[in-house]
């Protein structure tokens, strides 16, 4: 191997690269905007949830626990009517995503000392955030709950509960951003060198100068390396710069290791390097190895874990999940972000992902042949 060669097919490829203004938005703008987009927009947090009630028993209490329930940053009252058909209305056209119904003999039951009945419905459409928005709500009965209790027997009652003391490590306020944010890190590197890896082959086609690169004593292995290197370089700049904006942008804690977030992406990259050139070799044109690319991009987001948690899945898609580089690049970004670890803990996704990125790339590499073809 001759480096002179690759060097200047390097340049050559740099040069070419930069010189397409299609190119700068796609190399430095696109991923800023990708990553305050999805910083923003992709939350599980719960906010702002819009309460609807009707309260039949219009007594003293009834307005105690509405207020409870209002005084709360969560929720907000914004609807109050006076039948149960308008209730049902309203959580019908998502005007409201609770919907609350005190019963008429709400504080006769509980001066009585028995137990006061108030239905909740709530909007289930999107499950996720329903179970959430019921967990919220029955702290909030459950603290009301107490202070009546307090109040009524002049001291504090304990009633058959378990004592649950809970401590959240590593994401203390729960900020669904802290988990979301270093993961579309890893997403956007993969999309950048799936993109920019399929279609350098093509570009050569298209634009008809690999008949010139094919007379040139350049060897398959030195096309090769030439052509992924601006790609490795671009993609690991992108990864600093989008980690570094993470961190400032969104305050995400960085607590780990820069050395192996490094040496992971490398790593990654020879999967998703190895899938670019895969491509490349049975594409015609660059329209057709886009939409190749984006045929991989959306399996390898499902199974990432990105979302949905790969041990919910059944076990025939979980061995397919197991195939997939960008589920181990994600366990070792936010293992590094959020908790700091270092190799001994990482180390069976570091193998993992160096396996199956050898196996990948040399794979394509033996598949690529210098002709036209």
């Amino acid at each position: 191997m001759i480096w002179l060669r690759v060097r200047e097919l390097v340049r050559k490829e740099f040069i070419q690269l930069f010189r397409d203004k299609k190119n700068r938005p796609l190399l430095v703008v696109a991923p800023f905007v990708q990553l305050l987009m999805f910083g923003y927009v992709v939350t599980t947090d719960v906010r702002d949830v819009k309460v609807g009630v009707v309260d039949l028993s219009r007594s003293v209490e009834s307005r105690r626990l509405l207020d409870a329930l209002d005084a709360n940053r969560t929720f907000r009252i914004t609807h109050r009517v006076g039948d149960f058909k308008a209730l049902e209305r309203l959580l019908l056209k998502r005007r409201v995503n609770i919907a609350m119904r005190i019963p008429p003999d709400f504080a006769r039951r509980i001066r009585e000392k028995d137990s006061g009945q108030v239905q909740i419905l709530v909007d289930g459409s999107m499950s996720n955030m329903a179970s959430v928005r019921i967990a919220y709500t029955a702290l909030v009965l459950n603290r009301f709950n107490q202070e009546f209790l307090e109040e009524l027997y002049a001291r504090k009652l304990e009633y058959g509960k378990v004592d649950t003391r809970l401590r959240t490590w590593y994401n203390p306020n729960l900020e669904s951003r802290n988990f979301y944010v270093p993961a579309i890190v890893a997403v956007l590197v993969m999309i950048l060198s799936l993109l920019l890896t399929s279609m350098a082959i093509i570009r050569e086609k298209e634009k008809g100068t690999m008949e010139q690169l094919i007379v040139t004593p350049l060897r398959p292995v030195e096309f090769i390396i030439g052509k992924t290197a601006p790609y490795i370089v671009i993609a690991l700049g992108q990864m600093v710069l989008v980690t570094a904006f993470a961190v400032l942008w969104f305050s995400i804690p960085f607590r780990g290791s820069v050395v192996l977030i490094f040496v992971g992406t490398c790593l990654f990259l020879l999967s998703t390097l190895g899938i670019g050139l895969f491509i490349s070799t049975i594409s015609s044109t660059q329209q057709q190895a886009m939409m190749t690319t984006f045929f991989f991009v959306l399996p390898f987001f499902m199974f990432s874990g990105f979302v949905f948690p790969i041990a919910n899945m059944p076990m025939p898609v979980r061995w397919i999940a197991y195939l997939n580089p960008l589920m181990y690049f994600l366990i070792i970004v936010r293992g590094v972000f959020l908790k700091g670890v270092g190799f001994q803990v990482l180390w069976p996704q570091f193998f993992a992902m160096c396996a199956i990125g050898v196996a990948v790339f040399f794979g394509a590499v033996n598949r690529f042949k210098k002709r036209l073809d």
